[in-house]
């Protein structure tokens, strides 16, 4: 573009994830508050007398100064000038696999869900950002957080589940089927063949989780969780149109509503 020329301006966002790039390079993939998702090249960082290497990790906090036009005229990725840590959340579950594979599927949802890059998503950055910081602090199971995030990930994508209402036809109260493809519950009347039926507890479960009502979440038996997590991860990849990488690697069987990672941590992250 005739003329262009880089601006440096600021941003904090949430690293969701890296890319190596030639041999001491990489292509930071970031949510940001007031920019949305977009890609920026970090210089030397993977050289070992980088200045800013290490802050520059998967589910990081970061303040930024980026070169670059804000507004995306120009083309091409922007370059990371200087980075400052406000809290960088992954290193304290870097060796946690429960929680490094359900914060890998919270960053790879954010970034489906901003499919254009440098469009605002404030509200989804907040999200975001609540939720890496709920791992990093361990209060809650992280099975709960991640199904937490992806309920209220659905709603402000427009796609949240029906859970006190018919689907489709509207009717109140809490209906004992649930159709992914009809939207959520299903009244007796609008239920199509091959419906699941969860127990009320579920929706009970689902409920509290995408209201924020932890005193009901946290004191749920495993098998709720279970069958709830599947009902969420059912309807996102539903509205998705194709599976999320990362979900494979949240193993949600084992004790105590716990995941596990099952396959090392260079290949659920941070250079993929």
């Amino acid at each position: 573009m005739a003329g262009y020329r880089r601006q440096l301006y600021r941003d904090d966002a949430v690293v969701l994830r890296v890319q190596k790039l030639g041999e001491s390079d990489r292509i930071i993939t970031l949510l940001t508050r007031r920019h949305g998702r977009l890609r920026a090249v970090a210089r030397g960082v993977r050289r070992t007398t980088s200045r800013f290497g290490a802050r520059l990790e998967p589910f990081g906090h970061v303040d930024l100064q980026l070169a670059g036009n804000p507004d995306g005229q120009g083309g091409g990725l922007h370059t990371v000038s200087q980075v400052e840590g406000i809290d960088l959340f992954g290193k304290r579950f870097l060796a946690d696999y429960p929680r490094y594979t359900t914060a890998s599927a919270i960053a790879e949802t954010a970034e489906r869900l901003t499919p254009v890059e440098r469009e605002p998503a404030l509200r989804l950055f907040l999200l975001t950002l609540g939720a890496v910081r709920a791992l990093a602090e361990g209060a809650h199971d992280s099975t709960l957080v991640l199904d937490a995030y992806l309920l209220r990930s659905m709603a402000l994508a427009g796609w949240a589940p029906a859970l006190r209402a018919c689907a489709v036809c509207g009717t109140p109260g809490q209906h004992r089927a649930f159709s992914v493809p009809a939207g959520g519950a299903v009244c007796p009347d609008c239920r199509p063949p091959g419906s699941a039926h969860p127990a009320p507890a579920t929706f009970d479960l689902m409920s509290a989780l995408a209201t924020g009502d932890w005193r009901v979440a946290d004191a749920t038996e495993t098998a709720v969780r279970r069958e709830c997590s599947g009902l969420v991860a059912a309807h996102l990849q539903w509205h998705l149109e194709r599976g999320l990488r990362s979900l494979p690697l949240v193993d949600r069987d084992s004790g105590g509503g716990r995941t596990r990672l099952t396959r090392p941590p260079s290949e659920a992250g941070s250079d993929g």
